[in-house]
């Protein structure tokens, strides 16, 4: 008992090392990634996994905790997740804090994937898209703190990723359009087509991170510049990113059950308006306001549009739509 003890106190000696370590680098973002972004550092493309995929998930607020180490154990349970990284993205966690919820995560995997934390060392978005060593998989799942998906869709949209690498897939898709009076860009919705899908739920090929955060020169880096400025439009500018490499739009998946706590659509009660008031998108005019001013300012800085529109929506079965008299009730005939 004794020994177990001791060697707790040496792990958590070591992770609060690593923390106030983190702490203490003044670093941009950019110069921080430009450590990663040297091929030495990468995985080599052949030793990626394609049979399973990588999650992160991108944690910042200490009210979302529970709900966030309940999210990681979910997707652990997933044969098909190699592992879980939880990007923690608030360097200003006590250091006690995040030693308690790296110990939480680590003994809360209901699956073969090990969850792990990962502290940052900024708050700076554009560290959700670093690409990382740890990474084995081909694949990764980029996700929120606050958004729960059965896991019969995470596992169909896996599916849908393989039988289109190239292509971004999602669940929450939004749109860009054009507003013709004031000659700007606009981030809004259609019910009949989409351009981005959003980071609440994002899967991509793991080369992606690398593209996102090492790549296109001065232009990107001005635009990760603005993402750090705006504190917003991390996931708009990768849908820049793939939409110019594939010449594509991303694809949309349906989901059976995906509850979403930080909608500001949802019931003011205490619990929900905890986990809904951090978020960014809470402020909702103002949210699309940035967001638009962002889709203007990347337009310019690629000098092109390359955001393509997609009009299907996956769906894991097609049953019959027509209804049947069965007994005294009307029902999907073929129930």
């Amino acid at each position: 008992m004794r020994a177990f003890a001791v060697a707790i106190a040496v792990c958590l000696s070591l992770f609060l090392s690593f923390v106030f370590s983190l702490r203490n680098r003044t670093l941009s973002p950019d110069t921080f990634s430009s450590s990663v972004c040297q091929l030495s550092n990468q995985p080599h493309p052949r030793t990626l996994r394609f049979n399973q995929f990588t999650v992160l998930i991108n944690g910042y607020s200490e009210s979302r905790l529970p709900l966030l180490q309940s999210i990681a154990a979910t997707y652990s349970a997933s044969p098909l997740v190699a592992s879980v990284l939880v990007l923690w993205g608030n360097p200003s966690t006590p250091p006690l804090t995040l030693a308690q919820l790296a110990h939480n995560l680590s003994v809360s995997s209901m699956g073969s994937a090990a969850i792990s934390l990962v502290p940052q060392a900024s708050t700076s978005l554009n560290a959700r898209f670093l690409p990382r060593s740890s990474i084995g998989t081909r694949g990764v799942l980029v996700c929120d703190d606050d958004v729960e998906v059965d896991l019969k869709t995470v596992e169909f949209a896996f599916r849908m990723w393989r039988g289109n690498p190239e292509r971004l897939i999602g669940i929450f898709v939004r749109s860009h359009d054009i507003d013709m009076r004031r000659k700007e860009w606009i981030y809004t919705v259609h019910p009949d087509k989409y351009s981005i899908v959003l980071t609440k739920f994002m899967m991509m090929k793991t080369e992606y991170l690398f593209k996102y955060s090492c790549g296109g020169g001065a232009p990107m880096r001005e635009m990760r510049r603005m993402v750090d400025k705006m504190r917003n439009c991390e996931d708009i500018l990768m849908n820049f990113v793939v939409a110019e490499e594939t010449n594509a739009g991303p694809m949309m998946v349906g989901a059976k059950r995906v509850r979403d706590w930080g909608d500001p659509r949802n019931e003011d009660d205490d619990g929900v308006r905890l986990v809904r008031e951090v978020g960014l998108s809470s402020r909702r005019a103002e949210h699309r306001k940035r967001r638009g001013d962002c889709i203007t300012e990347f337009h310019r800085a690629f000098g092109r549009m390359p955001l393509r529109y997609s009009y299907a929506k996956l769906v894991s079965s097609v049953g019959e739509q027509g209804l049947c008299q069965k007994g005294a009730n009307l029902v999907l005939c073929d129930h």
